[in-house]
C-alpha cells in the first residue's frame, strides 16, 4: 500500500508496509497517484501506459526516467512493499504480563469541565476517594500480574488526584519498599488540573514522578469556556503560573501540557501556539471525542477548517524549530527510524491486557475510560482474578480485526485508534470512531511533511 499526498510545495509518498517515506517531484507524484487511484503496481503496469496517460504534460524522456526510479524503488521493496503484518497479526498472541496500571485515586474533582468523559469527575455519580489500603492492594496485584517484567508504570489519575495526595504519597512509599523485595522498578505519572499545586507537592512530584500531565486547553477564553470551577468561574488565571513552575522545575522535560479542542475553538492552532508562547516545550492538544449531539462535539462539516488548522500549525511549528524557538507537539513527533515495535504497531496501548485501570472501590477495568462501565468490569482487587473473556477480547484486537483499518495508510501510526472511544461511541472496540480516524490521517500527513522539511536542513 502506498499513500501519496502533498502539503504546500512538498510531494510525498508513504510506503505503508515498509514505513519508507519518499520526497517526490511533481512528475513522480502524478505517476504514483495514478497507480494508487487505479489500484495498480509497477509490476502490472507498462511504461507505455504511463506515457499515453501523461504525454500531454511531460516529455517522454522525463517519464521514462521517472518510471525507472519508481521501478528501482519497487524492486528494493521500499515502494509497494509486501504486507507481512497481516500474517503476523493472525498469529499474534500476546499472553503478556500486566505492565501498567491507572489508579483512579479520586472520583471527584474541583473543576467541572464540560467535555469530561468522567462525568465531571463523578464517574456515573459515584464520588469517592481511593483508600490507602486499596492503593497498596493495587500495587500487590500489579507486582504479581507483571510476572518477570521488572519495569512497571503507574498513573495516578482522577478526577483530580491531588484531592487525595496523602494517599498517593503513601502508595508510592509502599511501592518503593516492594521494589527492593520483588526486584521491580516503578515509574509513576500523575495527571493534574493544577488547582491544588503548591511548592510542597511540586517538590514531591519532581522527586517521585517520572512524568507529569498538566491540563490546560490554551488561551484564557478557550480554557475558561469549558474548564470551569464548581461555581462556574474560569480556572486559567489560578493555574497558569503553577503549571509554568512545574515545567521549569523539570527543565522542560518529562511532562506535557494536555489540552482538548472542541467545536468552540476550531482555530485551535492558536491555542497550541499560545501554550508555546507561555514557555511550554511539551504539548499535546487533542480533539474532543464525545456524543455527537453535544454542543461542543466536532462534526464532519468542521473537518476542512481543522485540516487547515493542522497545516497552519505545522508551518509555524517548523518555522519556530528552525529559528531555535522549538517546542514539541505530540502528534508531530513520529520516529521514522526506530518507531514502535510490531506488537505496538498492530495493537496499540495494550488496554485490557498489558494495561488496566482500578477504580476507588478496587474494581478493575480495561482502561481509565471504561471505569464505571459495568459490562467491562474485569474483576476486583479482592479476588485478584481477571475476566479472561474480556481480556481475550481486547488481546485479540488489532488493525487487521478492524475492517476500516485494514486499508488505511495511517494504521501503523495510530494502531487502530482508541478502543474506548470505539466502544463507547460505536459499541464495538473493532469499530473505530470515524472522525477521530480522519483527523489522525491528517496529523500523520502533517508530521511526515514536517520530517521532510527538517531533513532538508540537515543536507
Amino acid at each position: 500500500m502506498v499513500h501519496v499526498f502533498h502539503i504546500k510545495e512538498k510531494y510525498l509518498a508513504l510506503d505503508v508496509n515498509s514505513g519508507c517515506v519518499h520526497v517526490l517531484d511533481e512528475l513522480c507524484y502524478d505517476v504514483l497517484k495514478y497507480l494508487c487511484d487505479e489500484g495498480k503496481t509497477p509490476e502490472d503496469t507498462h511504461i507505455q501506459e504511463i506515457c499515453d496517460r501523461f504525454q500531454d504534460r511531460y516529455a517522454v524522456s522525463d517519464l521514462e526516467e521517472a518510471w525507472g526510479d519508481i521501478l528501482e524503488l519497487y524492486e528494493s521493496e521500499t515502494l509497494f512493499s509486501r504486507d507481512d503484518y497481516a500474517e503476523i497479526a493472525g498469529k499474534l498472541k500476546r499472553n503478556s504480563p500486566v505492565k501498567a496500571m491507572c489508579l483512579h485515586v479520586a472520583h471527584d474533582c474541583n473543576l467541572r469541565c464540560a467535555y469530561c468523559f468522567a462525568d465531571e469527575g463523578a464517574y456515573h455519580n459515584r464520588r469517592e476517594l481511593m483508600s490507602v489500603e486499596t492503593g497498596k492492594k493495587a500495587m500487590d496485584f500489579l507486582i504479581q500480574a507483571s510476572g518477570k517484567r521488572r519495569n512497571l508504570e503507574v498513573d495516578f489519575f482522577g478526577g483530580e488526584p491531588l484531592m487525595n495526595f496523602q494517599m498517593v504519597k503513601e502508595v508510592v512509599e509502599y511501592a518503593r519498599e516492594q521494589e527492593k523485595i520483588h526486584d521491580k522498578n516503578f515509574r509513576f505519572t500523575i495527571t493534574t488540573n493544577g488547582i491544588l499545586l503548591n511548592d510542597e507537592n511540586i517538590a514531591y512530584i519532581n522527586k517521585e514522578m517520572s512524568n507529569v500531565v498538566l491540563s490546560l486547553d490554551g488561551r484564557k477564553e478557550t480554557n475558561d469556556k469549558v474548564r470551569c470551577r464548581i461555581d462556574g468561574s474560569g480556572s486559567y488565571d489560578s493555574i497558569v503560573k503553577k503549571l509554568q513552575k512545574v515545567a521549569e522545575s523539570r527543565n522542560q522535560d518529562n511532562y506535557y501540557v494536555r489540552g482538548t479542542f472542541t467545536r468552540y475553538n476550531l482555530d485551535f492552532s492558536k491555542d497550541v501556539l499560545h501554550l508555546a508562547d507561555l514557555g511550554f516545550k511539551q504539548t499535546s492538544v487533542e480533539p474532543v471525542v464525545s456524543e455527537p449531539e453535544a454542543p461542543y462535539a466536532i462534526r464532519e462539516e468542521d473537518l476542512p477548517q481543522i485540516y487547515q488548522e493542522y497545516e497552519n500549525l505545522v508551518e509555524e511549528y517548523i518555522t519556530r524549530r528552525k529559528e531555535g524557538k522549538w517546542f514539541n507537539f505530540f502528534h508531530f513527533m513520529i520516529d521514522l527510524e526506530q518507531g514502535p515495535c510490531v506488537i505496538k504497531r498492530l495493537s496499540g496501548c495494550g488496554a485490557g491486557c498489558e494495561y488496566l485501570a482500578v477504580a476507588p472501590n478496587g474494581d478493575i477495568y480495561p482502561c481509565h475510560q471504561f471505569v464505571g462501565t459495568e459490562e467491562y468490569k474485569m474483576g476486583n482487587l479482592e479476588d485478584g482474578i481477571l475476566d479472561q473473556e474480556i481480556r481475550n477480547h481486547f488481546e485479540s484486537c488489532n488493525v487487521y480485526t478492524k475492517p476500516k483499518c485494514r486499508d488505511c495508510f495511517a494504521k501503523f501510526y495510530c494502531s487502530g485508534g482508541c478502543m474506548a472511544n470505539a466502544c463507547l461511541l460505536n459499541g464495538d472496540i473493532n469499530e473505530p470512531h470515524e472522525i477521530s480516524c480522519m483527523l489522525q490521517r491528517k496529523r500523520v500527513e502533517c508530521s511526515l511533511y514536517a520530517k521532510a522539511v527538517e531533513a532538508e536542513w540537515e543536507e
